[in-house]
């Protein structure tokens, strides 16, 4: 091959390598990570990519000058010329991919074998999926329907699911694990910056999957220990916080809890419905529709609201709800 066509090709490649580059890094394709794990997923992401970009200016490069140099005439409907194959270029081309990929493996093993280590002393926090909420309890077995972590300590979430299979992931974390009825999947979390960042579900699990969402609040070592020690209780009154322990913003709007979910009836017409019902009066009415949702189903609505809350919400907080859905309905 001529020196010319050499520069040609070199200088082909390095102008797809740039095209390519400054896609990759000028368009926000990633979250700003919050966590150790998710700074070592996103290293593996970029390695990767840039072995992609030298592999896409090489094979452009070749593509582009074979489409220039040796294209076909308008009139030639001949046969090209007869070639044989190249066995020392076969076996460049089949060594630097092996090696590429052995690459890619190994940088991607070591990144696994480090997001599993939890530590000597990691905090454990047990998350439950039930359509279509999130339930997060804590070693002192307070639970809540959100997530709170600190800041620089390692985190061991014990995952797992009621019902269905449901999927736990945060983006800004980036780790992503299935919540399976009967396991116990495990996900280490090492929370690096204060914030707060959606949690969402990311398996199809029923009519609110869109809305089954929460999110993880990061805090400093000091505020995460005031947390605790405060009890971690919502602003507001005790039936709020039972409100959003149990997710149910997640399929309801009731507006003094600032809830959009669009899966179960408009809790703001409580009384409403109550009166169409004819199932006594509205604090009856309010226990029968949590503990026994299948009682009585609001025209329009199927039966999707789990049957279990019966059995899982104390009958203290139960009763905290039922008056702060009573005391503020319309």
């Amino acid at each position: 091959m001529r020196r010319g066509s050499v520069f040609q090709l070199v200088g082909i490649a390095a102008l797809a390598a740039v095209i390519a580059s400054l896609v990759a890094t000028l368009i926000g394709w990633l979250p700003n990570p919050a966590s150790e794990e998710a700074k070592r997923i996103q290293f593996v992401y970029w390695f990767t990519t840039a072995i992609s970009i030298a592999v896409f200016a090489v094979v452009a490069a070749v593509m582009a000058y074979s489409i220039v140099k040796f294209r076909a005439r308008p009139d030639d409907d001949s046969d090209g010329p007869p070639i044989h194959g190249h066995t020392k270029l076969e076996i460049i081309w089949t060594a630097i991919p092996a090696v590429l990929v052995t690459a890619i493996s190994i940088v991607s093993a070591i990144v696994l074998a480090q997001n599993s280590k939890a530590g000597s002393d990691p905090l454990v926090v047990k998350v439950t999926a039930v359509q279509f909420a999130w339930r997060f309890t804590y070693p002192n077995g307070k639970s809540y329907g959100f997530l709170t972590l600190p800041k620089g300590r390692h985190v061991k979430l014990d995952i797992t699911s009621n019902d269905v299979i449901h999927s736990f992931w945060s983006p800004e974390l980036s780790q992503k694990q299935d919540a399976v009825p009967g396991q116990h999947n495990m996900l280490v979390v090492t929370p690096t910056r204060t914030g707060t960042f959606p949690v969402i579900c990311t398996e199809l699990c029923g009519l609110g999957h869109a809305l089954m969402r929460s999110h993880v609040t990061i805090l400093t070592a000091g505020a995460f220990a005031a947390w605790q020690k405060s009890g971690g209780q919502a602003a507001g009154s005790p039936g709020l916080a039972v409100f959003q322990q149990y997710g149910c913003g997640g399929c309801h709007v009731f507006k003094p809890a600032s809830s959009t979910g669009t899966v179960g009836p408009d809790l703001d017409k409580l009384k409403e419905e109550a009166a169409k019902a004819h199932r006594g009066p509205l604090d009856k009415f309010i226990e029968e529709s949590i503990v026994k949702p299948q009682a009585y189903l609001e025209p329009g609505f199927p039966d999707a609201m789990p049957h279990t809350f019966g059995n899982q919400i104390p009958p203290d907080k139960l009763r905290q709800l039922v008056q702060y859905l009573s005391r503020n309905t319309q």
